[in-house]
């Protein structure tokens, strides 16, 4: 994880994570609470419904077990979300840094070029007054 984000591609390690959590919670809940989650794919739904933080209601469990397991799913979730909208926004902010700093960098190299012409230009003048001077 830690070379995925240091290597800006932690988009497809998130992605991996949330279906393999959504499936797992899809397991284990169907294991927990089998009245309200009689198949894999009922369970698979409420979890990937329930990581996304939208909450259909169509199928909540109803047993201690099966709640306990649908907070820990919301709070798994919402950190999740909260990773991933902060990686997009460090990605525009990162884009934009880097265009500032060729920018920046573009301005630095002109600045110099300009300042090499105006040092010549006083050379020049310099060359001619000691020419005046040594005559």
């Amino acid at each position: 994880m830690r070379r995925a984000v240091a290597s800006r591609r932690v988009f497809p390690y998130l992605a991996l994570m949330t279906v393999a959590l959504g499936l797992l919670a899809g397991f284990v809940v169907t294991l927990v609470d089998r009245k309200d989650f009689p198949t894999f794919g009922t369970g698979v739904w409420w979890a990937i419904v329930t990581l996304a933080t939208v909450g259909y209601g169509d199928v909540v469990p109803h047993t201690a077990w099966g709640r306990v397991l649908g907070g820990l799913v919301i709070v798994i979730g919402v950190t999740f979300l909260a990773f991933l909208t902060a990686t997009v926004t460090s990605y525009f902010v990162a884009a934009e840094d880097e265009e500032a700093r060729a920018t920046s960098h573009d301005e630095i190299v002109g600045g110099i070029a300009e300042l090499v012409e105006v040092l010549a230009s006083i050379e020049g003048r310099l060359a001619a007054i000691e020419a005046k001077i040594g005559a």
